[in-house]
């Protein structure tokens, strides 16, 4: 694969996963693994998606879906981590997680 240089506006081209800033530059954050802000960015990626496709809570809240599958997939990463980084933006107040139960995610 052979990479080139950008040229004109070329660089608008791609998509990037925004990470709010506060996670790096907030005291409450510090401790919070860079994995972890990734995971972030990419959960609030999906979040357009959950838009479009109405996914409102009963509080009018958006909701995703990112298994624990999904997160190995996307940061190539094992169970055991993609299981800590959820719990990690869990316990720092970022997300929370709900199971469905009979087999769905």
């Amino acid at each position: 694969m052979t990479l080139d240089y950008f040229y004109g506006q070329a660089g608008e081209l791609f998509s990037f996963f925004r990470i709010p800033k506060a996670l790096f530059q907030e005291q409450q954050f510090q401790d919070l693994s860079t994995d972890a802000k990734t995971l972030y960015g990419i959960l609030l990626d999906r979040m357009s998606l959950s838009v479009k496709n109405e996914w409102f809570d009963k509080k009018g809240r958006v909701f995703i879906i990112f298994t624990i599958e999904d997160v190995k997939r996307t940061l190539r990463c094992a169970d055991n981590k993609a299981t800590r980084l959820l719990r990690e933006l869990e316990e720092f107040g970022l997300i929370e997680r709900k199971r469905r139960g009979q087999g769905k995610p």
